[in-house]
C-alpha cells in the first residue's frame, strides 16, 4: 500500500468526519466523490467514471464497493481493507449490491449521508440508488459534508500545494521561452506540460487553456492550435500539480506589442487582484473577496468585461475540473480561515475590441496576510 500521507494525517481525517456525522446525525455515509476517497483513505483511481461508493460508518468502520479493474488500486494507493466488487455485466445494477452490504454493516433502516453532488454519481445511477434504498434507509443529501472538512489545509497538504505552485511557475517560464511572433501553440502548450512531468508533477483535472488571437477571449479549453501572428495575444491558464493538489495562474501575453487597451486592462486587472487578494484573510467572506473585485472594475467602467466569479478553492480535486468548492462569488457567506487555499483570477474580456487580459494566481489563507504562491512579478510580460 502507498499513500501520500502519514497513516496519522488520516486518522486525523477520520475522527473530524465521525464527529462531523455524529453532528449531523448519520449513521453512516456514502461516498462518491472521489476526493473524498483520496482525501479518507488515499484511494486514487480514475474508476469513478464508473459506480463505485465508499462506505463510511460512524464507528469508522470503511467499505469500497467498486469494479475489478480498480481492485488493486485500491488495494495498492488506499488504506480500505474491505474492498467488494460488483460484476460488469448487461444486467448489472451495482446498487444491489450496494444494499447487501449495508446490510451486512447493519445499516438497514440507517440515516445515511449521500454525496449526491458528484461527478463520480451520475443522474442515472443516482436515481437507482434512491429507488434501491427507498423504504429501507432514509437518505439526506452530505454533498459538502467532507469538503467543508478538505477546505483548510492541514501543514502536509501546505506542502504539496507549495510544491504545485514551484511547478506552475516552471510550466509558464518554458511557455514564456516560445512564445513570440509565429511560436506554434502547441509547442507551447506541451512545454508546459513538459516542464510539471519533469519536475514529478501529474496530469492535471482539467485541460489547460490556450488560445490566441479571437481565442484569447475564451475561459475554456479549445481543440485546434494555431501560430501566434506577429501582433497577437496569448491567453493561458494552468495549473501545477503535485499528488492531485493543484496550483493554478492564469495570464495573457501581448504578442509582438501590447497596444494601449491591453496596457489599460492590465493596470486595471493587477490593481482588481492585489484588493481581492487584501481580503483573503480571517474575518472576510469569500463575498468580500468578490467585492473586491467588482468595486475595482466597475469604478473603471469594465464592468461589462468582468465575469460573475472570480476564483474558487483549489485543492486535491479529479477530472472533469481542477475547480473546488467554494467559488468567489456575490455574497458568497463562507468565511475564511487559515490554511485555505483559493485561485483568483481577473479576466477582462473586451469583445467590442477584441482584447483580452487575464490575471490570476493562487494563495494560501494566513492569520495575516495571504502567502502568494507565485515567483512571477505583476508586471505585463510582452513576447
Amino acid at each position: 500500500m502507498k499513500t501520500h500521507f502519514h497513516a496519522d494525517e488520516f486518522r486525523d481525517r477520520a475522527a473530524r468526519l465521525r464527529a462531523a456525522m455524529t453532528a449531523e446525525g448519520f449513521d453512516g455515509l456514502l461516498c462518491s466523490k472521489p476526493e473524498t476517497h483520496f482525501w479518507l483513505t488515499g484511494y486514487d483511481t480514475f474508476g469513478f467514471c464508473f459506480f463505485q461508493c465508499l462506505v463510511v460508518t460512524a464507528d469508522g468502520r470503511t467499505a469500497l464497493l467498486t469494479r475489478s479493474a480498480d481492485l488493486r488500486q485500491a488495494q495498492l494507493t488506499s488504506s480500505i481493507g474491505d474492498v467488494r466488487v460488483w460484476v460488469d455485466g448487461a444486467d448489472a445494477d451495482p446498487t444491489a449490491d450496494l444494499a447487501d452490504l449495508l446490510h451486512e454493516l447493519g445499516l438497514i433502516g440507517a440515516r445515511l449521508g449521500v454525496e449526491w453532488d458528484s461527478h463520480g454519481l451520475t443522474a442515472a445511477a443516482g436515481r437507482k440508488l434512491e429507488a434501491r434504498l427507498a423504504g429501507i434507509c432514509t437518505l439526506c443529501d452530505a454533498s459538502l459534508l467532507v469538503s467543508r472538512l478538505r477546505l483548510v489545509k492541514s501543514p502536509a497538504e501546505l506542502a504539496y500545494v507549495r510544491r504545485a505552485a514551484a511547478l506552475a511557475d516552471d510550466a509558464f517560464e518554458a511557455a514564456l521561452a516560445l512564445a513570440g511572433p509565429g511560436a506554434d501553440e502547441a509547442l507551447i502548450h506541451a512545454a508546459m506540460h513538459q516542464a510539471i512531468h519533469q519536475g514529478g508533477g501529474d496530469d492535471p483535472s482539467n485541460p489547460f487553456i490556450i488560445g490566441s488571437g479571437p481565442y484569447a477571449l475564451l475561459c475554456r479549453y479549445h481543440t485546434g492550435r494555431r501560430r501566434l501572428d506577429a501582433e497577437d495575444q496569448l491567453t493561458l491558464e494552468w495549473a501545477g500539480t503535485w499528488r492531485h493538489y493543484h496550483a493554478a495562474q492564469m495570464r495573457t501575453v501581448p504578442i509582438g506589442r501590447a497596444s494601449d487597451r491591453h496596457r489599460q486592462l492590465f493596470e486595471a486587472a493587477a490593481e482588481a487582484l492585489l484588493a481581492s487578494e487584501a481580503q483573503l484573510r480571517p474575518g472576510c467572506t469569500i463575498g468580500d473577496v468578490f467585492q473586491a473585485h467588482v468595486r475595482t472594475l466597475d469604478g473603471q467602467g469594465l464592468a461589462a468585461h468582468r465575469l460573475n466569479a472570480c476564483g474558487y478553492s483549489l485543492g486535491a480535486v479529479y477530472a472533469p475540473s481542477w475547480m473546488d468548492w467554494p467559488m468567489v462569488y456575490a455574497d458568497n457567506p463562507v468565511a475564511l480561515e487559515p490554511g485555505m487555499v483559493l485561485f483568483l483570477h481577473m479576466i477582462l474580456l473586451d469583445s467590442d475590441t477584441g482584447t483580452a487580459m487575464t490575471l490570476g494566481r493562487t494563495s494560501i489563507v494566513t492569520t495575516a496576510a495571504p502567502e502568494v504562491l507565485s515567483r512571477q512579478p505583476l508586471e505585463l510580460i510582452v513576447r
